[in-house]
């Protein structure tokens, strides 16, 4: 059964006008690059019969996004999200500019087009985190699984145009026309963007620095336990499911002997079976969890490669291939919507980045390791050790439940300002945060185990070191501590504690037998006598 409903169906976000005009304005972005993306695959041809220089686009285009997404997500937390929008909007339409300049003049070359598609990667790089962290401002919390749906499909809905246009203008106009479309794309998204009426981010004089907040981010990630379940999730089921893409070309060629017209159709099966997929998506989870939705998807995916191992007829394949479609959209929304549940929206930024990182990764190191089994085993055996190590390790994960995304991590805002004698510069640090409890033998064991819990959350949201005491003499005094590198730092842990937080340091509170709160104490760290 389903643990969350949405407000409607499928289509409910796109009440939202907001998000309905962002939306649509993607969609058109996106098909705009995968214009741009068929006329610099097919120029390189032209520029080199390389099969290395034709590969190399590709590389060009996604490396950036593997190594920079974590950095992407560190600035879209710290900057406004719509401005640094925009920003890479332009970045990428300079990029089809020059491209589009380049290609009619004739003087486009195999290092330029190589170079201006790294630089398109990057801002793909960049963009990524900003749009998904977006989705929570754009829709009711209840609509946002729809909304990666929805997501999805645009992008589905731009791969199944982009490419077929973009080869219609190339083959009718040339490359400069179809880049110009790419350019005309990224226009109508500015406009978008600048139309948003985006409330503006208020100052505060306890904005992060880019090295601060790439740290918090990383400290967030190591302690946040769900957030793990969804990435390990996640490196699972892509690191084996990466085998149906690395060897669909293969597949296409060697063991149905079609050309690569018949391999453009497979991929629009694909394509058209993610469109179907996303729009049953909410009565799917009417009827089953995010752990039965993956489940299926690994179960579907692992009987496609099964099914192409043996080399079906092509009518065949292009039937299995939608169910694929529809199985790959689940996977994605499912871990999407899982990773963006349980994440706070001062970190979702870093969070996905991480989640896009290790997508990214697993689908990478998994299509090198199936190219090299292929090589091995030949392309059926391939398929056939994918589909069962896929099929078995979907139900060993299945044991280990996604997190159902339902706690509150809206700002609770209920730690009082801290006592100072005196103004304590941002800088200073580090902190040493003291809390004395109370608490009767009978109730230790019990108030021990909720502390523990507990030092999640302090991680989580700024500490770098925890730690419970004891008074030797007087064992029912308890002191619990943690360290924060800095006032600043610890100014932003009282902004962060959320609602879901609040109710956890509540059962820990219910152990303390005093008749007043537990004593907080805060320490700052003093330079020695004649230190620098």
């Amino acid at each position: 059964m389903s643990t969350t409903k949405s407000s409607g169906s499928s289509f409910a976000p796109l009440a939202q006008p907001v998000f309905a005009v962002l939306w649509a304005a993607t969609v058109l972005g996106n098909t705009g690059s995968f214009m741009r993306d068929v006329a610099s695959s097919w120029l390189m041809t032209d520029l080199s019969a390389s099969p290395a220089a034709v590969a190399l686009v590709q590389a060009a285009g996604t490396l950036p996004i593997f190594l920079l997404a974590i950095p992407a997500g560190v600035l879209t937390d710290i900057l406004d999200r719509r401005k640094f929008l925009i920003a890479v909007q332009i970045l990428l339409a300079s990029v089809s500019v020059s491209l589009m300049i380049l290609a009619n003049t004739g003087m486009l070359s195999v290092s330029a087009l190589i170079g201006l598609t790294f630089l398109g990667g990057i801002g793909a790089a960049l963009m990524g985190p900003t749009w998904q962290a977006i989705v929570p401002e754009l829709v009711k919390r209840e609509d946002i699984k729809n909304a990666v749906a929805l997501n999805s499909l645009g992008i589905n809905i731009a791969r199944s145009i982009g490419p077929a246009a973009g080869g219609l203008l190339l083959a009718a106009f040339g490359a400069g026309v179809t880049y110009g479309a790419d350019v005309a794309s990224y226009f109508i998204v500015i406009a978008a963007l600048v139309w948003w009426p985006r409330a503006k981010n208020a100052n505060d004089a306890l904005a992060e620095g880019f090295f601060g907040a790439f740290r918090a981010g990383l400290r967030y990630t190591r302690a946040s336990k769900p957030l793990h379940v969804v990435l390990l999730r996640a490196a699972i089921f892509f690191a084996f499911a990466s085998a149906i893409w690395a060897l669909l070309p293969l597949v296409a060629r060697e063991l149905l002997g079609g050309d690569a017209g018949f391999y453009g159709i497979l991929l629009g099966a694909v394509g058209a079976g993610a469109i179907g997929g996303a729009l049953l998506m909410p009565k799917l989870r009417e009827r089953f969890n995010a752990d039965g939705l993956l489940l299926g998807a690994a179960v579907i995916t692992a009987l496609v490669m099964g099914a192409l191992s043996l080399a079906p007829p092509k009518w065949v394949a292009i039937i299995v291939l939608l169910f694929l479609g529809g199985a790959w959209i689940t996977a994605l929304t499912t871990l999407n919507g899982a990773a963006q549940a349980v994440l706070p929206n001062w970190v979702r930024g870093r969070g996905l980045a991480v989640y896009l990182t290790v997508f990214n990764g697993a689908m990478t190191a998994g299509s090198l390791g199936w190219g090299a089994v292929g090589e091995a085993a030949g392309v059926p055996g391939a398929l056939l050790i994918g589909a069962v190590g896929l099929l078995v390790a979907g139900f060993v994960m299945h044991r280990l439940k996604l997190p159902a995304g339902d706690a509150d991590m809206v700002p609770s805002n209920h730690w009082p300002e801290p006592l100072v004698a005196e103004p304590v510069a941002h800088d200073r640090g580090p902190v040493l945060i003291l809390i004395e409890y109370d608490v009767e033998k009978h109730h230790r064991t019990a108030f021990l185990h909720a502390l523990d819990e507990m030092s999640h959350e302090r991680r989580r949201d700024g500490a770098y070191g925890w730690g419970v005491t004891e008074d030797s003499a007087d064992p029912q005094k308890i002191v619990e501590w943690f360290m924060v590198e800095s006032w600043a730092e610890h100014l932003r842990q009282h902004k962060r504690v959320s609602n879901a937080d609040a109710d956890l340091q509540g059962q820990v509170l219910a152990y303390h037998s005093g008749t007043d709160k537990p004593v907080v104490r805060h320490f700052l760290t003093i330079n020695r006598p004649g230190a620098a």
